[in-house]
């Protein structure tokens, strides 16, 4: 999974020069678009947590329904305001 990119400095080089060549070395692995692509991946919820998610959203749809029908609140309306 890991990645080394190495360069070595020749004789009579500059470092900038060198700089260059490990940033277009880097570049070219694919190292930068491996890291930039993952940066906003979130992990997979277990199937407990998804399972006791689903719980709560039902017992939350149930409660909204029964004061609905007791007229408490009122039917929220999809769409724009106004």
């Amino acid at each position: 999974m890991a990645t080394n990119v190495a360069v070595a400095k020749n004789n009579n080089e500059s470092s900038a020069n060198v700089i260059r060549r490990f940033q277009k070395r880097v570049q070219g692995a694919g190292i930068i678009q491996k890291v930039r692509g993952g940066r906003y991946r979130t992990r997979i919820k277990s199937r407990n947590v998804q399972k006791f998610a689903r719980l709560k959203k039902l017992v939350k749809k149930e409660t909204y329904e029964e004061l609905l029908k007791l007229g408490k609140v009122q039917e929220r309306t999809r769409g724009r305001r106004g």
